[in-house]
């Protein structure tokens, strides 16, 4: 009898095993199938977005500010990633430790002739606090800072002078912090970052903080609204 019980759990035990393995690859090929997919969709989208202009900005976590953003007339794409750092390749993990130079932004694709960069400039100081250096929300850390990224003498002139404009009103009690930095490289996010706002709409951040945030922009512009 005893026997019998050893030789049942040996049985038990290889099967398990069997299963495993057999999960083990099947999420394997998911996880490639799901690469490839994302590969060739950022392909397509890179062919057919050529055509608009782009801009970066960073201002918090980047599932707030693609969502803001998305809701503008005359942007027709927008990808969340990471820019202003030095260092090769980085990553989710590497940013969010807050030990890198990289800070979460957002790529944005538009129209011009719909929405001009001084417009989406507004929109970016209108749509966060750019008094708290190395913060927005509840949200604490290099990566989190607020960073105006120019591409040319244009659109620096562009963001000095708004922020000029802001300063000379006193629209804001604190000094402004927010770095005018000249746009080097955007790595784009992991996928499971990109449009999280509208595919997770009961994530807890999502109700407790990005909703709010996008709701007060709303409020706020309702003419730059698509």
């Amino acid at each position: 009898m005893k026997n019998i019980k050893t030789i049942s759990l040996i049985l038990i035990s290889l099967i398990t095993l069997n299963c495993e393995s057999k999960n083990s690859k099947k999420n394997s090929e998911d996880t490639q199938e799901l690469q490839n997919v994302s590969e060739s969709k950022i392909t397509k989208e890179n062919q057919n977005l050529d055509q608009y202009a782009t801009a970066y900005f960073a201002s918090g976590c980047f599932w707030c500010v693609e969502a803001i953003f998305e809701s503008v007339k005359g942007v027709h794409e927008v990808v969340s990633g990471y820019s202003g750092g030095n260092q090769p390749n980085p990553n989710y993990e590497k940013v969010s430790s807050g030990n890198t130079d990289y800070a979460e932004a957002v790529k944005i694709y538009y129209d011009p002739k719909i929405i001009s960069f001084n417009d989406l400039v507004i929109i970016f100081f209108g749509s966060h606090d750019p008094t708290t250096l190395n913060r927005q929300g509840p949200d604490a850390g290099t990566q989190y800072r607020s960073i105006a990224f120019y591409k040319n003498d244009s659109e620096k002139e562009i963001i000095q002078n708004y922020i000029n404009l802001l300063k000379n009103e006193k629209r804001f009690d604190k000094p402004i912090t927010t770095e005018v930095k000249k746009f080097t490289k955007f790595y784009p996010a992991e996928d499971y970052h990109q449009n999280y706002e509208s595919l997770h709409p009961n994530n807890s951040y999502i109700q407790n903080v990005s909703i709010p945030r996008i709701n007060r922009f709303k409020n706020k512009f309702p003419n730059y609204l698509k």
